[in-house]
Order: structure tokens, then C-alpha cells, then sequence
């Protein structure tokens, strides 16, 4: 059982656009650690969020790091212009990069922190022979494309397995979950091996998101 705290990252992606600016200043203020955000390209996944202007706009008055989670194909195209936007980390999608260990070179030539993002079908024993150039591993809890979605049960197994691997590895890689994360199964994550939560809808939907952001922080 796990009594570290964890690594809290909202998603942006469920706030208010209309008021961004005004959000970005609440996680600020909030016990929030990083702001997840979430770019969907229409095409890797069936939806369409925001880009690189986005970026800039949410660094302009963020105090917390970006986690930037690039749900694109041929994300090498995009890397350098996420990095020069004040993404801090850059994660790509383990089934968009045939050249999985190209893409992370780039991303840490560049600065970043470099992760990869594993959708609910694909096993983490694919990413054993590039474990050691990965800062955080991604994985996803609900299939990525939109907010809202329940939570996947299995996610659980698949975290056990992936701390197993980073402990035998000797890493330090951050195992990061995103999608339906809540209060009742955010304790269990961590127990599980995870590092990094990543919460949206229940966040920015609550009465009180920084009131939710600490309680997420404090179980």
C-alpha cells in the first residue's frame, strides 16, 4: 500500500473556454501539480481539441508545469512547436510511432520531459526495450477522444504490471492514468503503482474544483 501523495494534473481540456484565462489562474492557486493538456487531432482519435496557439495562450498565465499529452498522428511533425509553446512534457501515442525510439530522442533533444501513452488494448510489455528513455508512461483508463468516459477496470492490472517492470528496470519512469479518474478509485491507483492522476470532467464539473483538486491530492 502506497502512502505517497500523488501528482495531481486537471485536464484542461474540461474547463471553460470561454473563461481559460480565469481557470488557468485557479489551478494555479489550487494544490494542482501539473495542467494536462490533452490535443486531439480528428484523426488518431474522433476529435478535434485544440492546437499549438491553445498551448501558448494556457503557458502564458500557467505557474504549474504542462503536461502535454499529444493524441495526434506523426507527432514528430509537432514536437518542436509544442516545446516552444512551454510544454515542460510531451507524451505521444505508443500505436502512432513506428519509430517509438526516434520520437523520444527528439523530445528530450528538445528539453522536455519525453512519455507515452498506452490506449486500453495495448499491453505495457511492448514498451520493456524502451523503458529506460521514457520519463512517464500515459495510461489510458477510458479510450481517448472524449471527457466523461467510466473508467476501465483492467487499468488496474495494467498499472501492477508496468510498476513490476519499472522496479525490475531499475527506473524512474511516472506512471501517469487519465480517464474517469474520481475520488473512490484514486486511492486505489496509487496502491496500484501509479504516480500521476490525471482528472477533468470531475475537477472542472465539481462545485468546487479546488476544493475537488485537494481532496484528489490528500487520499
Amino acid at each position: 500500500m502506497s502512502d505517497r501523495s500523488p501528482i495531481i494534473a486537471p485536464s484542461i481540456l474540461a474547463a471553460d473556454f470561454a473563461n481559460i484565462q480565469q481557470e488557468v489562474e485557479m489551478l494555479n492557486r489550487s494544490e494542482a501539480d501539473w495542467i494536462h493538456v490533452d490535443v486531439m487531432d480528428g484523426e488518431f482519435v474522433p476529435n478535434i481539441s485544440f492546437g499549438i496557439p491553445v498551448c501558448k495562450a494556457i503557458h502564458r498565465h500557467a505557474q504549474k508545469p504542462l503536461d502535454v499529452h499529444l493524441m495526434i498522428i506523426k507527432p514528430e511533425r509537432y514536437v518542436e512547436e509544442f516545446a516552444k509553446a512551454g510544454a515542460e512534457i510531451i507524451t505521444v501515442h505508443y500505436e502512432a510511432c513506428p519509430h517509438l525510439h526516434r520520437n523520444l530522442q527528439q523530445i528530450k533533444a528538445l528539453g522536455c520531459k519525453a512519455g507515452v501513452s498506452l490506449n486500453p488494448h495495448t499491453n505495457v510489455e511492448l514498451l520493456e526495450d524502451t523503458l529506460q528513455d521514457i520519463d512517464l508512461v500515459l495510461i489510458m483508463s477510458v479510450n481517448p477522444g472524449f471527457g466523461g468516459q467510466q473508467f476501465i477496470e483492467r487499468t488496474y492490472t495494467k498499472v501492477k504490471k508496468l510498476r513490476a517492470m519499472i522496479n525490475a528496470a531499475g527506473s524512474n519512469t511516472i506512471i501517469e492514468v487519465d480517464g474517469g479518474v474520481n475520488i473512490d478509485n484514486a486511492r486505489p491507483l496509487l496502491d496500484a503503482g501509479a504516480d500521476a492522476l490525471v482528472a477533468g470532467s470531475f475537477v472542472f464539473r465539481s462545485e468546487n474544483p479546488e476544493a475537488t483538486i485537494a481532496a484528489l491530492k490528500a487520499v
